[in-house]
């Protein structure tokens, strides 16, 4: 493994909460994975030396949203250049409603001021 394939202590956080719209649930579930692997597999295997996905269900407990995609990246360029490509896709705002996005730094508080985090 290089110097760059080396897993990346992330500069940011952001949580991407969005909403499944109807052509989306309107495809059966296999449909749904194709065009996952067709569209979004790539962009983020583009972008993994940068950004990380996770997913989160949340459509059981939220109206507003049914996801939560966490995106943790490297620096903020690996996240606008990622961003940049998504939004060219039909994964923004076409199978999915961006509905609010919330970018934050882990225990930036801790860094600031020079002390250890809390933690539970």
């Amino acid at each position: 493994m290089t110097s760059q394939e080396k897993a990346f202590e992330p500069e940011l956080t952001v949580f991407m909460l969005v909403k499944t719209t109807p052509e989306w649930l309107g495809f059966p579930v296999e449909r749904r994975y194709e065009l996952a692997r067709e569209h979004l597999t790539p962009i983020v295997k583009k972008h993994a030396l940068g950004v990380s996905l996770r997913f989160f269900d949340v459509e059981f407990y939220s109206a507003r949203v049914t996801d939560i995609w966490m995106w943790e990246a490297r620096d903020h360029h690996a996240y606008q250049l990622l961003v940049e490509e998504l939004r060219e896709s039909p994964f923004w705002d076409r199978y999915f409603e961006v509905v609010e996005i919330l970018t934050g730094v882990e225990n930036a508080y801790a860094k600031n001021y020079d002390r250890q985090p809390i933690t539970a």
